[in-house]
């Protein structure tokens, strides 16, 4: 069981809010094009979607970096954290994803550093100031989860990327509000071994191939109707 106090609570449902301005909404990370490819096409293919594609995607690569990040600004080393950072994006082929990882990590970033009193997520800010490939969104968010537990950093992270897919789905394919708890509910079935499988994760084996979501990012990019930026 994860332990949280009151204020971390806070701090994970604010940041994790779809009031936190991030820009996330404008962004559905490559699906966009999977529906126009039929791939996703209803409540049942939304969900072998997020199962097959984006869950085993987070355990081997967004999970893992944000533990590393974690563990990074909790040694207070500001180039380490670098190192992730820089990771994140290397671990990105299509560039539409790359910079959804950008846009959306240094939004959050920027903020943080607005209102947050830690001096390193400070010192984070200033360098993605001067480097505009600093700030992607996996290494930002573990980050920002200084003094949390690790795996409660990691749970809010995959819930929130859960959510994203599932807010952009009834833009894009017939699905009500209930079928979209009902997906997301499902996905969320397996947090829990999803996060202790990415805690397993070492560095020097963060990474995971999927063709198929790289593919349709990049058709989408040059696709001639968009509803979203990704």
């Amino acid at each position: 069981m994860i332990e949280l106090e009151q204020a971390g609570l806070a701090f994970l449902l604010q940041t994790s809010d779809a009031t936190f301005p991030t820009g996330s909404y404008a962004h559905s990370l490559g699906m966009e094009e999977m529906v126009q490819q039929g791939r996703v096409q209803d409540e049942a293919t939304l969900r072998d979607f997020l199962e097959d594609h984006v869950i085993p995607a987070a355990a081997r690569v967004d999970l893992p970096l944000v533990a590393e990040a974690h563990r990074a600004v909790g040694r207070d080393d500001i180039e380490d954290l670098l190192a992730v950072d820089h990771l994140s994006g290397v671990l990105r082929p299509a560039r539409e994803l790359r910079a959804a990882s950008l846009q959306t990590g240094r939004r959050r970033l920027a903020m943080l550093a607005a209102v947050s009193s830690l001096p390193i997520i400070r010192t984070y800010q200033d360098r993605a100031a001067i480097d505009p490939t600093i700030g992607h969104h996996a290494a930002v968010w573990g980050a920002a989860c200084r003094g949390l537990p690790v795996r409660a950093a990691l749970t809010a992270y995959l819930y929130q990327s859960l959510s994203s897919y599932c807010a952009a789905a009834p833009k894009l394919i017939r699905i009500g509000q209930e079928g979209i708890q009902r997906v997301l509910t499902a996905a969320l079935g397996g947090a829990m071994p999803t996060v202790e499988a990415a805690l397993t994760v070492a560095r020097e084996d963060i990474g995971w191939f999927d063709p198929l979501v790289d593919i349709a990012s990049m058709r989408h990019e040059i696709s001639d109707e968009r509803l979203f930026i990704s």
